[in-house]
């Protein structure tokens, strides 16, 4: 699923036609940055293959002065049919993304528990900086939020304070679960009259 299709088609389907620089206004304006994988720098690359794909199309050329003409883009109707499709995809898709730091985890038993904890404790700081700076965000933003737009930047809040909370949890188990990854290879004195 391409949030950044999502993001186009839902953009030019809500405000109708507009150029390239408006979307890329429009996406700034909504920090989509923020809350989407979408890099704003790549939408123009995807008007291109969009229109070529004809999901959308240009509707006309505009230039105001000096600045370089501008395409003007609007939704097809087979862009309406993928935007139903890929907001429906989203809206269904509950599938947790695996999340890297598992696996890091899995593969560092080279690594000493002072330089395992001090890695935890900076990620728990990052995460903590960042809940703060959303909450920021959240209460500036307040005003200005329309419809579902309060529940996105909860969404975000919540998934950042379990985050913080699981870094939590595994620095105080944190002895305790290396300990237990030890303990398989230490030979117990029970099995030292074996056989005799």
């Amino acid at each position: 699923m391409s949030s950044t299709r999502l993001f186009i088609l839902g953009a030019l389907a809500r405000r109708g036609p507009m150029h390239g620089h408006q979307i890329r206004q429009s996406a700034q304006t909504d920090r989509t940055e923020l809350w989407t994988d979408i890099k704003v720098g790549s939408l123009y690359g995807a008007l291109h293959r969009m229109e070529a794909e004809g999901v959308i199309e240009t509707v006309r050329t505009e230039q105001q002065g000096n600045l370089p003409a501008r395409t003007v883009y609007a939704i097809t109707e087979d862009g309406g049919l993928e935007l139903e499709s890929l907001r429906e995809a989203a809206l269904r898709d509950t599938r947790l993304r695996p999340d890297p730091v598992d696996l890091a985890l899995q593969l560092s038993s080279d690594m000493g528990e002072g330089e395992l904890r001090a890695v935890i404790e900076d990620r728990h700081r990052k995460l903590t900086a960042e809940l703060q700076t959303w909450q920021r965000l959240r209460e500036a933003a307040t005003p200005h939020l329309r419809g579902l737009e309060p529940l996105g930047f909860d969404h975000t809040l919540v998934r950042l304070r379990a985050e913080i909370a699981w870094h939590e949890t595994l620095l105080e188990e944190l002895p305790r679960l290396l300990g237990a990854e030890e303990s398989p290879g230490t030979p117990s004195g029970d099995d030292e009259g074996e056989g005799a």
